[in-house]
Parts: structure tokens; sequence; C-alpha cells
């Protein structure tokens, strides 16, 4: 949805409201599609006293699985910005100034970048998630498998030999 900055321009203290809900399935993050839920996205572009100023918040589930046992997980993540916008195209890039392109903006241009920035690396199913065994690749949250704890790399077995045979002498 585009909203067109001329309307606002005409009254110093005019607004104008959005509330929508916008589809990124087929936005890429960290070779995935995350969002996979429905984006939903709303607040308010506004004229005060010649500085025009988008606030907003954009909220949806992120769809991503569990850094060490790779089980599905359903984050909740939100994020709210507060910008103004500048059609000077000198204009300096701050935290807080938008650069505008055209005689409009698209509030989803604004608040999908503030909703990636609080996708973080990785995610846990728990706290204390025991993760996947590396030799048998069971999941030790469920169950305890038989594999050697101390099972050796093979590139490091003759390291292990030397320390054997100090051992015995």
């Amino acid at each position: 949805m585009k909203i067109d900055l001329k309307k606002l321009n005409a009254s110093a203290h005019a607004s104008i409201p959005f509330d929508e809900t916008i589809d990124l399935t087929d936005e890429k993050l960290y070779g995935a599609k995350p969002f996979q839920s429905p984006v939903h996205i709303k607040g308010v572009v506004s004229n005060e006293s010649g500085v025009v100023r988008l606030a907003g918040s954009i909220e949806t589930i992120y769809s991503t699985e569990c850094a060490r046992c790779l089980k599905p997980l359903e984050i909740p993540l939100s994020a709210e910005s507060d910008m103004m916008l500048s059609d000077d195209p000198e204009a300096e890039e701050e935290d807080d100034l938008f650069v505008l392109t055209s005689d409009s903006v698209d509030p989803a241009d604004v608040l999908v970048p503030a909703l990636i920035l609080q996708v973080q690396m990785t995610y846990l199913c728990k706290e204390d998630c025991k993760g996947l065994c590396p030799h048998c690749g069971a999941d030790r949250n469920v169950t305890d498998c038989d594999c050697d704890k101390k099972q050796i790399d093979p590139r490091f077995a003759a390291l292990r030999a030397l320390l054997d045979s100090d051992k015995g002498e």
C-alpha cells in the first residue's frame, strides 16, 4: 500500500493511518523462507509542522528450527519504528531518517527492515536443549544413545596412541 505524501503536505498537522497485512512468504533470510505467517503492519504517517514522520509497528510469526536439535519453532516477532521521511537525496543516512525516492511511501519499506533487525542468528527450543548426538543423530532430549562419549576424531588417533604408550611405561 503506497501512501501519497502530497495529501500530507497540504496541511501542517495532517495524518494518514494505515493498517494492513502484507505477504513476505518469498522473503529469504539465512537461506530459508521464515515468514510463512501473515505480517501485520499498522501505524500513521503524519505531517508535524513540515516534518513528515512514519510511526508504526509490525508483527508476525517467525518459522525456524532449534539450533541444537532441529525441532521446528514458531517465534512471535514484532518491531516498532518511528522514522522521519525526507525527499532530499543527499540527506545523510541516520537511524531515524528514511530517504524517499518518490512522492509516496510504502510503510512496509520502512517497517520490514526493523522486523528483520529483530531476528536472532539462532533460536533454541529450550535453554538446556541437549541437541543431537554427533555420531548416531539421536535427539538427546528424548533418548540417551549408547554412543561412546569419548570417541576420538580419527585424525587424532595417532596422538592418542602416543599418549597410551606413555602411560604403559
